[in-house]
This record gives structure tokens, sequence and C-alpha cells, in this order.
């Protein structure tokens, strides 16, 4: 009797605990999951970068300035922009003129053209600096192109009115700056309904020297041996070919006369 007192005190004990482990069990904090590396890039590829400037995008998109592209794509300068406003500090700001602007040239304008002639004329659409629309308000004329002339760079002049409109001169061409193609740094294009004509290449041109006046000859050379000239005063001037042969048929038929005069008189 006593051991199974003492079974049935042990069992109850035994049973008293069981709720108490199984509380325990249940409240103990979930253990901290492990930190989520980041996926490692596959092998061989590098980070997406953000899209580089393109200038022939930006006119395709706008759908007006097939002409453009064109003379930009012939004279390479395309090419040469996109791969500069990519390492330009300063970015760039072109002047894009629409295919109705080319339209409204002489026939003939760009045809006439050297190919260098026609690389001027591309650059001369195109500011070294990264200007926004309001930015061309503090702008300090004249502004500098990437074109080049006779006498150093070629330039425009750009002005803002008073109702906020910007104004671009090339002293031949005068027009208004269009809507912005692009206005994100480092390269802004804005349209323009007008060809840039640089001075340069279509201004005036300085009248040529006129030719001496008929019957006068150019002065000499100060110091320079004057050369011998029939005009001179103290020449004495040759007789004709014709009247040297007159006067020997004269003497011949005069001498011809004495001579029969004489044989006259013998006889």
């Amino acid at each position: 009797m006593a051991s199974s007192r003492r079974a049935l005190i042990l069992l109850a004990v035994v049973l008293a605990a069981v709720p108490a482990a199984l509380s325990q069990k249940t409240t103990a904090p979930a253990p901290e999951a492990a930190p989520e590396t980041p996926e490692a890039p596959a092998a061989g590829t590098t980070p997406k970068a953000s899209a580089a400037p393109n200038v022939t995008a930006v006119l395709e998109k706008a759908g007006q300035y097939t002409k453009f592209i064109r003379l930009m794509a012939s004279t390479q300068q395309d090419t040469q922009l996109n791969a500069q406003a990519n390492d330009s500090d300063t970015g760039f700001t072109v002047f894009a003129p629409t295919d109705s602007a080319f339209n409204s040239l002489k026939p003939g304008t760009l045809n006439s053209l050297s190919q260098q002639d026609q690389v001027t004329l591309v650059q001369a659409h195109i500011v070294p600096t990264f200007y926004s629309m309001e930015s061309f308000e503090t702008a300090s004329n004249p502004v500098r192109t990437q074109a080049s002339g006779t006498d150093g760079p070629c330039t425009v002049n750009v002005t803002a009115t008073s109702n906020s409109a910007v104004n671009v001169s090339t002293g031949i061409v005068h027009t208004t700056v269009g809507a912005a193609l692009r206005a994100t740094r480092p390269l802004a294009v804005y349209s323009v309904d007008k060809v840039l004509l640089p001075m340069d290449l279509f201004g005036p041109k300085p009248p040529a020297s006129a030719p001496p006046a008929h019957g006068k000859k150019p002065s000499s050379a100060k110091g320079a041996a004057k050369a011998p000239s029939g005009d001179d005063e103290d020449e004495e001037e040759a007789p004709p070919a014709g009247a040297a042969a007159a006067v020997g048929a004269g003497w011949r038929s005069l001498v011809a006369v004495v001579a029969a005069a004489t044989a006259a008189c013998l006889l």
C-alpha cells in the first residue's frame, strides 16, 4: 500500500509538471532568421548603367529632323558629339533645324559647300555648354559654337525677351528657339525653324581688287630697275616694217632712173 501511494504521488507530480514544460516550449522566442545576402551578379555581366545621351535618337524620336540627321551623319558630327557629351563636364547644346528650315534654303546651298564647309555648318549649331531654357537668360554674348572660321570661333547671340521667348542670331539669320527635344545634362537639344548660317560661310565677301586700267602698266616696286619700254621719250621709235620696205623700193627705182638717164646721154 505504501509503495502504491508513492507511485500515485510521483505520477501526480509528473502530470503537474507536463503543462508547465509545454507552456515554456510554446512561448520560447523563435531563433532569428539569418540575414539574406545579396545575390551576386552572374559571371561576365556588368551592372546596368543609365542610358547615354544620343543626339540621333533624340532627333529621330521627334520625327521632323531627317535632313539634319543626314547632314550630321555625313560629316560624322553625330558620333563625335555623342562621344564628347558622355565625357564632358560642361555639356553641350544643339540647335536642331527642322526639315522645313532646310527646305527654305536656296536650292543647291548644301551641295555648293565643300565637305569641310558642311562640317563647319553643323558645328555652328552646337554650343559646347549645356543651357537650360532658363539659363539662356544669363548667357554671355557672343556665345561660342564648335565651329571655327578664318577669324576665330563662329559665334551666335542668344537673347531672352520679356515674354520668356529666346532668340538666337548668327548675324545673318535670326530665329526663335522652339521646343526642347531634350533638356537633361549633359545634352540639351532645341528645335529652330531656320538653319543657322554662319557669317564666315555665308556673310558678304570682301570685294576683289580691281584690275589696272587699260593702257596703264602697274607701277614698279620702289628701287627696282625700270624695264626698257617703247614708251620712253628718249628712245628712238623703230619704223614699221612696211615703211622700211617702201623706202627700199624707192631707192631702187631712183637708181634705175639714174642709170637709164646716164645710158641715154652716152648714146
